[in-house]
């Protein structure tokens, strides 16, 4: 039991920082992560932060934090500085299954299994398996391997969860899916929140999507990057991002058979692919 707290406090602890990741590379049988390995994955490319991935903006902070910011406070902890940061909540995940084994009093005990459960299932599931593949897309062997321990970490923890009654609340209160009318006007903001279009668009996603569009990249923002890309050939890029939306559809299906969450992303992918589709043919 205790062991199963450390590894996923480990496992959390590698997206803190280039010398967190090294110090507990050894016990999770990883080589070491570079500064820019870490930089790479964590800074330039897939911030492990809640709000980027279940929040109405798509970016950090807002709603998305203040959630889960809120969540601390239900507990009566001051909340971190990071209150969504992925490290945060896999600690604070791990520290009260360890305060309900701990305790010898079983109301204690109960509330404290209640909470984890509910960390679990409004805080850490909604978003973490996506952001898992976001970060095996990035071609860096070390963290692909890192977010394979984690998947499967978080798998074992959702075997033991019991029925949910509902979509985690931050699904069930996500904005309109996708824009509305054949246009391209508002599509890069979109594109580039994954809880209204299903889909997590990178920089280095973008790069390679700009290579395999036939245009230029433009580097800077994600949502500079792609109305750029737009503007320059505004059929191959949707053609692109059709492809990119199916791509992302089919690897939440796959995971979709006894899981609503997963379903739930993978019908916003499909619904995002059939959006594009539709813009080609106009």
């Amino acid at each position: 039991m205790t062991h199963r707290w450390e590894l996923l406090r480990a496992l959390g602890a590698v997206a803190d920082s280039p010398a967190a990741a090294r110090a507990v590379a050894g016990p999770l049988g990883l080589a070491p992560v570079s500064d820019a390995e870490h930089t790479e994955a964590f800074v330039m490319n897939c911030p492990p932060y809640a709000s980027v991935y279940f929040g109405p903006d798509g970016a950090l902070g807002g709603e998305g934090a203040d959630r889960a910011a809120g969540f601390w406070r239900a507990l009566a902890i001051t909340p971190p500085a990071e209150p969504d940061h992925l490290t945060a909540l896999l600690a604070l995940y791990a520290s009260l299954g360890e305060a309900a084994a701990d305790t010898g009093r079983p109301a204690t005990a109960h509330a404290l299994t209640r909470s984890r459960l509910s960390l679990f299932r409004e805080q850490l599931w909604p978003w973490l398996p996506a952001y898992l593949d976001a970060v095996t897309d990035l071609d860096l062997p070390v963290l692909a391997t890192w977010a394979g321990l984690t998947r499967h970490a978080v798998a074992v923890e959702l075997a033991a969860q019991p029925a949910w009654p509902a979509l985690p609340l931050a699904l069930r209160a996500a904005p309109a899916e996708t824009w509305t009318g054949p246009r391209l006007d508002g599509m890069a903001e979109v594109l580039t929140t994954p809880v209204r279009s299903g889909i997590i668009l990178t920089r280095h996603r973008l790069a390679a999507g700009a290579g395999e569009a036939g245009v230029g990249h433009r580097i800077g923002e994600r949502r500079y990057t792609l109305r750029a890309m737009l503007g320059q050939d505004p059929h191959a890029t949707l053609a692109w991002a059709a492809a990119e939306a199916a791509r992302w559809r089919d690897r939440h299906a796959r995971r979709a058979a006894g899981d609503e969450v997963a379903g739930w992303w993978a019908a916003r992918a499909a619904r995002t692919g059939a959006c594009l589709r539709g813009l080609l043919t106009v």
